[in-house]
């Protein structure tokens, strides 16, 4: 690596790039320009530029910092006009400008329903709508949900007739916004189906490389279905290899993510480094053919593209493709090429291909990993030298695992909340198991047509997977195998950033003021860090969570909490996951109280709690209450509680009957009283 400096930079022409590019694309997507500023920048970056072309030759480094504010403002520019271009809203054909008026809706299948607890799920693509008697063009995807199996496959057209429902976020505090990531992929309705709400019109529309890749992927599944005993280990083969991930064990996922493997089963740089490992090995004995200088590559890129497709081609595994794609090329070519700049050019391509790979948490997992490998592996492989060629490997696959903890841990930690102590031990086992359970796989699809061998070929992948699941959970189920519940907001990562950023220049350059930057860095975290806590021991805190169909209330009283609702929320691992632990989390909320009873004072505010058991009585002066929960279907009405409290609000919960909300509603509006619905407004949420 050169040093830091003007050498340096002119060797990463696209780190260049990439900086203004980037924050073009986030302050377009916070800040929400109107499209006025992107294109006055846009010209003004591109009358800098001219300005800067007839400058006399013997004037242009005086006037070099002209050059250097017009590229910024062409790619910073270009950065807004991305977001404002990917976000189908902006498009006057969006499906969302026809939702209220329109009477049918023609839509095509981008996949083949899925069956689902309750329904079958598909993706459609929206082709027209039909409204005041004409069909009009529209665009914008919808998750269709068929009460029954529809009996339709990829690229099937059919005619809606039931109106669409905007898809919404949960509104629970901390919880993972479902709304922007269906935003993200152009999802902004969805509608549930009985069999009489839509119209098959036997026609189809289908891509044919997506139908293709569709096929593919069917007959790898169904030989992996038929030859890998276990459904546990089937569903592990199918996501390991080609990211498939509907027949994964909910248990199994959380056992890989609490001991650190995760990314084994989700399609990444790793499974793409072995595929290449395995081109280069098996074409290593053709390299004395001329025609091997470009057959190699090019044979190298579409192993590689066809596998990132194949697996759904996520951004984790676009990244890898990409910048493999930069290294075989200039391999070819006969150039070395700079690994900072390989990576910012595949960043920046995959950026421009989609902005909204910027807020994907395996984008920023792989290239905070690879930078991490990149920058530290060489001094940490150097803390231990050994002889023994075993024994270098060893450490050397060590190496690299701790150094791509350093730059992935600020992001594991903001979006996760845990960290795998194990992960070092973990790690160490289950990557090269992987390794010979991918290979045992694409073996498998090569004999699948083999009698006996293909038996016996499925039952050695299972045995290998087995194996894997079986190290992974009994670590799991180690006392000290994670720690959980940690609490890191956005200044606290950047912090944390800067902090190991600076210290790596103390290692690696042996500058003290990078120690010293580094741990003033490191005493803003800890001061944030304090202030949080002192804020959350002095909390009193009102939580009605939203979800379907059940009742959670939380009251959080410094870091302790009691919680009120059905107990089957508790009960069950994957509603505490999304609801209740991140708000817990959130507000640091780590011990159970005893339950408050239904009626909750805090330092300014009350709260009552209305349930089943309330029986209405007449006061002879109104009691006041800031706000009053209903909850489980009370015999109630609203004149009564009217009758009975001096209330600001009414809170209707998701425990509730729609019909008996409804009610409620009509007669609160009657009454001017606000009111607040879970199901529709989301969470509720106040400081008592």
């Amino acid at each position: 690596m050169q040093k830091f400096g003007i050498p340096f930079w002119r060797s990463v022409p696209f780190i260049r790039l990439l900086i203004p590019l980037a924050a073009g694309i986030v302050a377009a997507f916070y800040l929400r320009f109107p499209l006025a500023f992107p294109l006055g920048c846009l010209l003004a970056g591109g009358c800098f530029f001219l300005f800067y072309r007839f400058v006399p030759p013997v004037k242009k480094y005086r006037f070099g910092w002209v050059n250097g504010i017009a590229i910024n403002l062409l790619f910073f520019s270009t950065g807004c006009l991305l977001i404002h271009c990917r976000d189908l809203r902006n498009d006057k054909n969006w499906i969302g400008n026809h939702v209220a008026n329109t009477q049918y809706l023609s839509v095509t299948l981008a996949e083949p329903p899925v069956s689902k607890p309750n329904s079958f799920k598909a993706l459609a693509a929206t082709e027209s709508v039909f409204v005041g008697g004409n069909w009009l063009p529209a665009k914008g995807n919808i998750i269709l949900y068929f009460k029954n199996d529809p009996v339709l496959g990829y690229g099937s057209r059919i005619v809606l007739t039931r109106k669409l429902q905007a898809i919404t976020s949960s509104g629970n505090p901390g919880s993972f916004d479902y709304r922007r990531y269906c935003a993200f992929q152009d999802i902004h309705f969805q509608v549930y189906l009985q069999p009489g709400d839509y119209i098959n019109t036997n026609t189809f529309s289908k891509n044919p490389l997506t139908g293709m890749l569709l096929n593919t992927r069917n007959n790898v599944l169904s030989v992996f279905r038929k030859l890998v005993p276990g459904k546990t280990e089937t569903g592990v083969a199918e996501a390991l290899l080609i990211g498939y991930r509907d027949d994964l064990d909910k248990d199994l996922v959380r056992a890989y993510s609490n001991t650190g493997v995760v990314h084994i089963i989700a399609i990444s740089g790793l499974h793409l480094g072995m595929i290449y490992g395995l081109m280069l090995l098996i074409l290593k004995p053709l390299r004395k053919y001329k025609w091997m200088r470009w057959g190699k590559p090019l044979l190298i890129l579409f192993v590689l593209w066809g596998f990132s497709l194949l697996a759904g081609a996520a951004a984790s595994i676009l990244r890898s493709v990409v910048m493999f794609s930069f290294i075989v090329i200039g391999e070819s070519l006969g150039r070395k090429t700079n690994v900072y700049n390989t990576l910012a050019a595949s960043a920046f391509c995959l950026l421009v291909y989609d902005p909204y790979f910027f807020w994907d948490v395996g984008f920023q997992l792989s290239y905070t990993a690879v930078l991490s490998i990149v920058l530290f592996m060489k001094p940490v492989y150097r803390w231990f030298y050994s002889r023994n060629k075993l024994l270098n490997a060893i450490w050397e696959l060590n190496a690299i695992t701790i150094a791509a903890q350093v730059l992935t841990l600020p992001v594991i930690l903001f979006y996760f909340h845990r960290f795998p102590n194990l992960f070092l031990f973990t790690n160490f086992i289950a990557v090269p198991l992987s390794g010979f359970i991918l290979y045992g796989e694409l073996i498998l699809l090569l004999v699948c047509k083999i009698p006996f061998v293909n038996v016996y070929t499925g039952k050695l992948v299972s045995l290998l997977i087995g194996l894997m699941n079986t190290f992974i959970e009994r670590a799991d189920r180690l006392p000290f195998a994670v720690t959980e519940n940690i609490q890191v907001n956005i200044p606290q990562t950047i912090l944390l950033y800067f902090s190991a950023g600076y210290i790596a220049w103390w290692l690696l350059r042996r500058k003290t003021k990078g120690l010293v930057a580094g741990m003033f860095f490191f005493a803003g975290f800890i001061l944030i860090r304090s202030l949080l806590l002192i804020r959350q021991s002095n909390q009193h805190k009102l939580i009605v969570y939203n979800i379907p169909k059940r009742r959670a209330i939380d009251v959080m009283v410094g870091k302790q909490y009691s919680f009120t609702g059905d107990a089957a929320v508790e009960d069950d691992p994957s509603l505490l996951d999304r609801a209740l632990l991140p708000a817990r989390i959130l507000y640091g909320a780590k011990e159970r109280a005893p339950a408050t009873g239904n009626l909750v004072n805090g330092h300014d505010h009350s709260v009552l709690l209305v349930d089943r058991g309330f029986r209405p009585a007449a006061v002879a002066q109104k009691i006041p209450v800031d706000v009053i929960v209903i909850s489980q279907n009370p015999g109630i009405h609203m004149h009564q509680l009217a009758a009975m409290f001096d209330c600001r609000r009414y809170i209707f919960d998701n425990s509730n009957s729609l019909w008996k909300i409804r009610y409620w509603k009509k007669d609160a509006d009657s009454l001017h009283l606000r009111h607040h619905t879970i199901s529709e407004q989301g969470a509720f949420e106040m400081d008592l």
